[in-house]
């Protein structure tokens, strides 16, 4: 280990059920390694990152400061667990007096990437999946802001690509919870990503105040860096682009998008940088204008590829069909996604476009029967909800059991309908993303994007509602509560009799869905 990192560690070092394997990055304030885990812990997946805080060793002054981006890292990273935010599985602290430079460190286990948006650029400056991340960056920025919470420091770096080539935004040492209007934040960042109106700020005893306008900036500035392949202010140096970037605030230059800027997005990069804060586009805003020009308004187009109002039979040839069609379909719509990894998994290698007949092969088997065209829809829906038994292979596992994935099934003498079985009078509970019952009781045929988030909502609320006693698998404990209720898996002390049948099916396709065949 080269003492570039800010905390050296050993491979093979042991912190909790985690083994340190490889060392994947640093920065100023922690590092991060890659583990295993080494015991069986439920909830835990196989593999991890590690980011190593240090608060061992160094001055008061020192460790009070890495001390407070700690807790905000904590604290932020405990709140916000949605698909384009990194997700926190625990925190540690090493108990290891042996080795002062670790002892007392903080580490957070992470879900591990794959590589990160800085790696693909340095291999391809103008990579061909730019508008598709683009608009998962920008879906995270919104996750972000909507809790009350600025990112502080939006860059290449801090951009990770997940195996299934899906993006998520982590390093929340810069994070600030907002207090009206604005936060305070170390002052801390990256010039080329920092609004003019913070490189000269005035810095008071709680730190820079900032507003999410800030990361609005830097989602321009990487806007224009991923489609243009360039900085959007001119200079061939951080120092030039920064007096660039200071006299562009003072209205003393221009700003010269590049003529290589796709037209779609010309209006959405200028508006995001705007020389006032004041003048930039909102967050809300701008997510619906990034969606729109990446193509990736999901909900309202795969609401209309799967709103199927016709009867189709019931047989396993028309359901493939179905599954196929849809699989074409997702294709035409841009959800061709971009995996970057090489040999040993560490994201410096060779291009994979992932598209929707492969997409979720990191988290389920794509050889098992789980029809393509539904699996963006389960594995989206599991990363929903914050509870890691609520997952994909357990959403398809209970699809099956439900339904064989029959998008039109209609059991009238239980009131049952659609791939997940739902009565329309439950449904109308669980059918809205904010929470909000709907007004009217629904009218089947339900579609699977209608159908499919809503289990995953219902899945997740049931989950914390059973008692933690419980004997056998959590997750067929869940699924099983889903099929009566969780108040009755309770009483009856984990599976009632009556519903054992159903649970040993969805136990079966629980090993049968698992990655390489695991549960």
């Amino acid at each position: 280990m080269t003492e570039a990192y800010a905390v050296s560690v050993p491979k093979g070092y042991r912190v909790g059920s985690w083994e340190v394997q490889n060392p994947i990055a640093t920065g100023a304030f922690g590092s991060v390694y890659g583990a295993r885990r080494t015991g069986a812990r439920d909830g835990l997946p196989a593999t991890a990152a590690l980011k190593f805080l240090p608060t061992g060793t160094g001055t008061p002054r020192q460790l009070t400061h890495l001390r407070e981006l700690g807790e905000r890292e904590m604290e932020l990273l405990r709140r916000l667990t949605r698909p384009r935010l990194i997700r926190m599985y625990e925190t540690l602290t090493v108990d290891d007096p042996e080795h002062p430079g670790l002892d007392g460190a903080t580490v957070l286990v992470l879900e591990r990437a794959e590589g990160s948006l800085a790696a693909l650029l340095a291999r391809s400056p103008h990579p061909p999946d730019g508008p598709l991340l683009l608009a998962q960056i920008c879906e995270g920025l919104a996750q972000l802001h909507d809790a009350g919470w600025v990112h502080g420091d939006l860059k290449p770096a801090n951009v990770l690509l997940m195996e299934d080539g899906s993006v998520r935004l982590a390093d929340f040492n810069m994070a600030a919870e907002l207090e009206g209007t604005h936060a305070y934040t170390p002052a801390f960042s990256t010039p080329d990503y920092t609004p003019p109106e913070l490189l000269w700020s005035e810095i008071g005893e709680r730190g820079r105040r900032i507003r999410p306008s800030a990361d609005v900036w830097a989602f321009g500035v990487l806007a224009h860096l991923l489609l243009a392949g360039a900085f959007p202010l001119p200079g061939g140096t951080q120092s030039a682009r920064r007096h660039a970037a200071a006299a562009y605030a003072r209205g003393t230059d221009e700003l010269r998008l590049s003529p290589a800027l796709p037209e779609a997005w010309r209006d959405i990069v200028r508006d995001c940088l705007a020389r006032t804060h004041a003048d930039r586009v909102s967050t809300e805003a701008l997510l619906g204008r990034v969606a729109a020009a990446a193509g990736t308004d999901r909900p309202s187009r795969l609401r209309r590829l799967f709103a199927r109002r016709g009867h189709r039979p019931r047989s396993a040839a028309a359901v493939g069909a179905a599954a196929a069609a849809g699989a074409v379909a997702l294709s035409a719509l841009g959800f061709g996604i971009s995996a970057w990894t090489d040999a040993d998994g560490k994201g410096a290698g060779e291009r994979t476009t992932v598209t929707a007949p492969a997409y979720g092969a990191a988290q389920l088997r794509t050889d098992r029967g789980i029809p393509p065209a539904f699996r963006l829809l389960i594995v989206e829906t599991a990363n929903d909800c914050a509870h890691p038994e609520v997952s994909p292979v357990l959403i398809s596992a209970m699809l099956k059991v439900e339904s064989d994935f029959d998008p039109d099934l209609a059991d009238k003498k239980n009131n049952e309908y659609g791939i997940a079985r739902w009565t329309p009078g439950v449904l109308r509970w669980w059918m809205h993303e904010d929470g909000t019952p709907g007004q009217e009781v629904p009218e089947p045929p339900f579609p699977p994007a209608e159908s499919i988030p809503a289990m995953g909502r219902y899945l997740c609320w049931i989950t914390p509602r059973l008692a933690k006693d419980l004997p056998g698998d959590r997750r067929v404990l869940i699924a099983t509560a889903y099929r009566t209720s969780f108040d009755k898996v309770n009483r009856a002390g984990g599976v009632p009799a009556k519903y054992r049948d159903y649970a040993d099916r969805v136990a079966h396709y629980l090993e049968e869905y698992g990655p390489d065949g695991k549960k």
